[in-house]
C-alpha cells in the first residue's frame, strides 16, 4: 500500500515538473499574452490532457523551415523578373506605398502590373469557368486547395485533370494532408495512375505523436499555363455549390498568376517534390489593364505575422470606409484595437459575418468580441440567408484583399494562408456594391440589442473566448 502511494505521489511530482516546464517554456517564448494565458490554463485546468494537446496543438513553428532561403528567393524572383512600376515611380495611389513596401520587404511580393480580374461569388459560376479554363489548358495545371473532396463537383474535376493529363499537359495536385483525411486514399491514386502528380502538404503519418497537425495549408490556388490563375475562398467541395454558400473567388488573367505561380511552387517544393524552375512556367504576359497586384502568403514559420500586420496598416490608414467580411471573427488584440481605433476616429468600419457560424464553439467565442466593437461605432451586419465563407476587405473605393485569411488567430498563426491586394478603383468599386449588395439581405445589430442577451450566454461566450487562441 505504501509503495502504491509512493508511485502515486512520484507520479504526480513528475507531471507537475513536466506541466511546469512547459508554463516555462511558453512564457518565454514571448507569445502574444492572452495566447500565453490561455496555455497555461489549459495546462492547469485539464490535466494530464492539457500537456497531450499543447504537444499535438501547441508547438511554435516559427523556427521550422521547410525550403531554403535560396530557393525560396530564386522563386520569388521568377514572378518578378518582368518589369512593372515601382511604388516610388507612381503618383495616383501615394496612401499605399508604406503597404507595397511592407508586403515587399517582408514578402518579397513583387508589384504586379496589368492583370484582368474576374469576381465570383458562387460557387457554380467559379467551377465552369474553372473547368473551361482547364479544358483548354496546353502546357500545364497546378492545382492547390485546403480541401479537395472526393464527391460530385471533386469527381468531376478529378476527371478533366486525368484527361488533360492523358493529352500531355503536365498536372500537379497539392493538397492539405490533415484536412483530407476522410477522403479515399484511391482518389488520389487513380489521379497518379494517370500521370498526375500527387502530393499532401505536411503530411501527418502519427497524429498524435506529432505537432504538425496543427500547422495547415489554407491556401486556394490554381495555375493554368502560367496565364491564368484562381484565388480566394472556395475549396473543392460540393457545399460550395449550394445556393445558401455565399463565397468569394477571383480569376486573374495577366502578370498576377506570376505570384500565384511562384507561391503553388515554394509550396510543392516544400512537400518534397522537385524544385521546379523552368521559365517556360513563368511565360512573359502582356498588359490587359493597368491595375496593381500583390500576391502575398502567410504561414506559421515566419518570424513575422505580416498578414496580420497589414491588415492593421489598412485599417488604421483608412481615410473612408472599411467594408470587412469574414466567416470567423476572433481577432488579436492588436487587430481589434486598430478596429476600434478607425471607427472612433471617424472611419466607416463595417463588419459582415454569418448570423450562424457552421463551428459552434468558433461561433460563440467570437460573439463575445461584438460588444466591445459596437460601442466604438463598428456596425456589425448578420448575413442570414446564406453562410458567409469570403474573406474580403474593401477600402476607400481603391484597395481590395481577397484571399483565404480569416479574421482569427489561426489564419494569422496557425496557417499557410495567401492573399491577393489589388490597387484600383474599378475593382474595388465592385467589390463595394457586392458588399452593399450583401448588406441588404442582413440583419444589423444594435449595442443595446445584444447588451439584452442573457447572462448565462454571456459568460459561457466570455469563458471560450479565453480559449479563442487555441481555436
Amino acid at each position: 500500500m505504501n509503495i502504491g502511494i509512493h508511485i502515486n505521489i512520484v507520479l504526480k511530482i513528475i507531471y507537475f515538473l513536466i506541466v511546469l516546464s512547459i508554463i516555462i517554456k511558453v512564457v518565454l517564448q514571448n507569445r502574444n499574452p492572452l495566447k500565453t494565458m490561455s496555455w497555461i490554463l489549459l495546462l492547469l485546468l485539464l490535466p494530464p490532457v492539457g500537456v497531450f494537446i499543447y504537444y499535438i496543438f501547441g508547438q511554435d513553428a516559427r523556427q521550422i523551415r521547410i525550403i531554403s532561403n535560396k530557393k525560396y528567393r530564386m522563386l520569388k524572383k521568377r514572378s518578378s523578373r518582368q518589369p512593372t512600376i515601382l511604388p516610388q515611380d507612381s503618383l495616383y495611389y501615394p496612401e499605399y506605398t508604406s503597404l507595397i513596401y511592407l508586403l515587399n520587404r517582408k514578402k518579397e511580393a513583387a508589384l504586379l502590373q496589368g492583370s484582368h480580374i474576374e469576381i465570383f461569388t458562387d460557387g457554380t459560376s467559379k467551377f465552369e469557368a474553372l473547368m473551361r479554363d482547364m479544358e483548354n489548358a496546353r502546357h500545364h495545371i497546378h492545382l492547390q486547395y485546403y480541401i479537395f473532396s472526393d464527391d460530385r463537383i471533386g469527381k468531376t474535376i478529378q476527371s478533366l485533370l486525368i484527361k488533360k493529363a492523358k493529352q500531355g499537359v503536365k498536372v500537379r495536385v497539392l493538397y492539405d494532408d490533415v484536412a483530407n483525411w476522410t477522403v479515399k486514399k484511391s482518389f488520389y491514386k487513380e489521379m497518379e495512375a494517370a500521370g498526375i502528380e500527387v502530393t499532401a502538404f505536411l503530411k501527418v503519418y502519427f497524429p498524435f505523436l506529432t505537432g504538425k497537425v496543427n500547422y495547415r495549408n489554407h491556401r486556394k490556388v490554381v495555375v493554368i499555363d502560367g496565364k491564368i490563375g484562381y484565388i480566394g475562398g472556395m475549396n473543392i467541395a460540393d457545399r460550395y455549390l449550394k445556393p445558401n454558400w455565399r463565397d468569394t473567388h477571383l480569376r486573374v488573367e495577366g502578370r498576377g498568376v506570376l505570384g500565384m505561380q511562384s507561391a503553388f511552387l515554394i509550396d510543392w517544393h516544400s512537400s518534397g517534390k522537385d524544385l521546379v524552375k523552368n521559365e517556360a512556367y513563368f511565360p512573359e504576359l502582356s498588359m490587359k489593364t493597368n491595375n496593381l497586384m500583390q500576391i502575398v502568403t502567410g504561414s506559421p514559420i515566419s518570424p513575422q505575422r505580416t498578414i496580420l500586420q497589414a491588415t492593421i496598416q489598412i485599417i488604421t490608414r483608412a481615410n473612408k470606409y472599411v467594408y470587412i467580411q469574414t466567416p470567423y471573427f476572433l481577432p488579436e488584440e492588436s487587430l481589434i484595437q486598430s478596429l476600434q481605433l478607425a471607427a472612433l476616429s471617424g472611419i466607416d468600419v463595417r463588419l459582415m459575418v454569418p448570423a450562424k457560424s457552421d463551428t459552434f464553439l468558433i461561433g460563440r467565442a467570437a460573439e463575445s468580441y461584438y460588444e466591445e466593437t459596437l460601442k466604438s461605432g463598428i456596425k456589425i451586419y448578420f448575413l442570414e440567408d446564406a453562410f458567409l465563407h469570403a474573406k474580403v476587405i474593401v477600402c476607400d473605393d481603391f484597395l481590395t484583399v481577397v484571399g483565404s485569411v480569416n479574421m482569427d488567430f489561426r489564419s494569422f498563426e496557425h496557417n499557410f494562408e495567401i492573399n491577393a491586394y489589388l490597387y484600383d478603383a474599378t475593382l474595388a468599386d465592385k467589390m463595394k456594391n457586392i458588399f452593399l449588395s450583401d448588406q441588404t439581405k442582413c440583419r444589423q445589430i444594435t449595442l443595446r440589442e445584444w447588451k439584452k442577451r442573457p447572462a448565462l450566454k454571456k459568460l459561457w461566450e466570455s469563458t471560450l473566448r479565453l480559449f479563442s487562441p487555441l481555436f
